[in-house]
């Protein structure tokens, strides 16, 4: 049997359990081992709260990873595609790495051509962060916690940023995001996990079915800018309402598609507008038929970005060898892309006395399960 599958099996209570491992840093990096009462286990390193693997069940039980990573958990250090990791301050795109607050302009890292990506050359997937494990009645988690000084990376202001994960009895994954600042700043949060819910290197993610609840994109330019406009998605390869295959459109003729080489794109979700922020809404749902593996989405954040691993092939040392074209999807909520420049989309900046606050749930299910059939709103 493979190494990436186990035989299901019940558990009498849930665990943490937490090892050491070095990355060839200066510091080793804990790594943490989370499990549910349904067999269910989550692995995590402290190094930019990297998520190595997920093993959840199918419609037979058996368990397999569902996450992108590598086999040399070193590789994580160097890698550009942010796998399984935690971004910020700002996740996706800064236009020209500039942004102006309150009337002083900021210059920010350059690290995608002349704009700013995921947080910077430095962001928070590069630090180690502080991990504090839990165990409660029917979940288990860690905190997370790290500090990013005033001017790093260019942002201004010195932010504390927690962020808690938790693995709950009924193979649910919480991300809850926390952060407090002495300064005004752009603060968005996100999770960077690619998912193949049938997994081997060499398989896509193209016969998984998608369903994300937007109505509207924000379109972008050649430098995968939003243009500042919203896009309905009605009659374009981008209406994921119904649900549809992901590769059904993805090599269509279409301008946004071409720019992107794919999907790449911010979905405005349609309860996000009247979302407060308090209550995690439905923002997508994939599944895999032939699994029958699905992953519901969850989040307070008014955005998702899907992102159809364009560039994986590129990667020749991924778990178990090298991996396919669009071998991974990501589903990062988020806040829009290049929201510091962009006044008509939801504001970013929080400041002194303000508590940032956004949660994001997985939710796991099989087709077999009596709570799958249908979509739970």
């Amino acid at each position: 049997m493979s190494s990436r599958l186990q035989d299901a099996r019940k558990t009498d209570a849930a665990s943490v359990t937490v090892a050491r491992l070095s990355l060839g840093t200066a510091d080793d990096t804990p790594v943490v081992t989370l499990k549910n009462s349904q067999g269910m286990i989550v692995r995590f390193i402290g190094r930019g709260g990297i998520i190595l693997s997920m093993l959840v069940p199918d419609r037979e039980g058996t368990l397999a990873d569902v996450v992108l990573g590598f086999d040399d958990t070193a590789r994580h250090v160097d890698d550009r595609f942010y796998i399984g990791a935690l971004i910020g301050r700002n996740a996706n795109r800064i236009a020209n790495a500039t942004f102006s607050l309150d009337g002083r302009r900021y210059e920010l890292s350059r690290n995608d051509g002349p704009n700013h990506l995921h947080g910077g050359a430095h962001g928070f997937n590069a630090h180690e962060w502080a991990v504090h494990p839990f165990e409660r009645a029917d979940e288990v988690g860690a905190q997370l916690e790290f500090e990013s000084p005033a001017g790093d990376q260019g942002y201004p202001g010195t932010l504390r940023a927690s962020v808690v994960y938790t693995l709950t009895n009924a193979n649910e994954f919480r991300v809850e995001y926390g952060a407090t600042v002495d300064a005004a700043t752009p603060v968005n949060m996100a999770q960077h996990t690619y998912f193949n819910l049938n997994p081997c290197c060499a398989r896509n993610i193209l016969d998984h079915e998608l369903t994300v609840f937007a109505s509207q994109i924000t379109p972008v330019n050649s430098g995968l800018i939003p243009t500042g406009k919203l896009q309905p998605v009605v009659g374009t390869p981008f209406d994921f309402r119904s649900g549809r295959r992901i590769g059904a459109h993805i090599y269509d003729d279409d301008d946004q598609l071409r720019i992107g080489r794919g999907y790449d794109h911010n979905f405005v979700l349609d309860a996000g507008a009247n979302n407060s922020g308090q209550s995690p809404v439905l923002a997508a749902r994939l599944y895999d038929p032939a699994s029958g593996r699905i992953l519901e989405v969850r989040t307070t954040k008014p955005g998702i970005q899907i992102y159809t691993g364009n560039e994986l092939d590129q990667i020749a040392g991924g778990k178990g060898g090298a991996y396919a074209l669009h071998a991974g999807v990501a589903l990062e909520t988020q806040h829009f892309p290049d929201s510091p420049n962009q006044p008509t989309f939801p504001t970013t900046i929080v400041r002194p006395g303000e508590a940032y606050f956004s949660e994001t749930m997985y939710r796991f299910l099989a087709d077999g399960d009596t709570h799958s059939r249908g979509v739970t709103g």
